[in-house]
């Protein structure tokens, strides 16, 4: 295996797990959340709660992030939280240390890295979505085929109709890219 290949391969995945949008923007909503429960997590992203569901039992298994202790959670932990304290009537999740040190190593060269892993010619067509209205206007700046428009669909970036998600411009703002 070339060294290219292996800085894909490492760059797309966690140890041997495919790293999908889906699961970079539970992590990333953590590291900005502190703390927070998966329906929030998929109201905010605009994803169905099953997606967030499975992406955090997947983050479970791999042990990048854990379950928050306790009945309560205060304002200073739960970042997004508009009272001072409230009693958890979720499940929250966490970062755990692992996941800490990962998402701390997320810069902008992971992130490019990533997309050219996840999609052909991927950061440049991720860079174009996100400075564009929709996938037409970025059809514009950078070549897509119909398989990398069928990719972005599937992963969720572009609507049916090639607007940008929610959940897209929810990443791109969370990667602060």
């Amino acid at each position: 295996m070339n060294g290219e290949n292996t800085r894909k391969e490492r760059r797309g995945s966690y140890r041997g797990f495919e790293l999908l949008p889906v699961h970079l923007y539970v992590l990333i909503h953590l590291k900005r959340a502190g703390v927070d429960y998966a329906k929030m997590m998929g109201k905010m992203g605009g994803l169905p709660l099953e997606l967030i569901t499975d992406a955090i039992d997947d983050l479970l298994e791999i042990g990048l992030i854990e379950r928050d202790p306790g009945s309560a959670v205060k304002r200073s932990k739960a970042r997004f939280k508009k009272a001072f304290e409230v009693h958890k009537h979720h499940t929250y999740y966490r970062l755990s240390r692992e996941g800490e040190l990962f998402v701390r190593s997320i810069d902008k060269k992971w992130v490019e890295e990533y997309f050219n892993a996840l999609l052909p010619n991927g950061w440049k067509v991720a860079r174009a979505l996100a400075e564009s209205r929709d996938l037409n206007e970025a059809g514009r700046k950078v070549s897509i085929d119909g398989e990398t428009l069928d990719e972005l669909r599937v992963l969720r970036l572009v609507t049916e109709k090639g607007r940008k998600t929610e959940f897209f411009k929810r990443l791109w703002e969370f990667l602060g890219v």
